[in-house]
């Protein structure tokens, strides 16, 4: 299961490999080091560092907004077939209640 890290620790790690890559030799160096002093795997962080660049327009990418939005309509539209898939049942049985004889008491 994968380690959940603190927002703000998220936040202040990828903050000092944005300000301090330059001082080292590579930005994995960077990552690494920097990793290690916050107890934080270096693909972890790594990943961060690349969305937080897709988020201010350094990198292309997905934003994180535009995942929460997609994650949203998928939902919506998960939600939405089901209701459509509950119409369609409720349908079949009225049309079948209406076509059945009827007899009067």
């Amino acid at each position: 299961m994968a380690k959940q890290y603190p927002k703000e620790l998220k936040e202040r790690a990828v903050r000092l490999v944005l300000e301090t890559r330059e001082q080292y030799k590579t930005e994995s160096a960077a990552i690494r080091s920097i990793g290690a002093k916050l107890d934080i795997g270096p693909e972890s962080l790594r990943n961060w560092v690349r969305q937080a660049e897709v988020d201010a327009g350094a990198r292309t990418g997905t934003t994180t907004e535009e995942s929460a939005q997609l994650k949203a309509l998928k939902k919506e539209v998960a939600e939405l077939k089901r209701a459509n898939e509950i119409l369609k049942a409720a349908a079949r049985f009225f049309a079948a209640e209406l076509d059945r004889p009827h007899t009067r008491s």
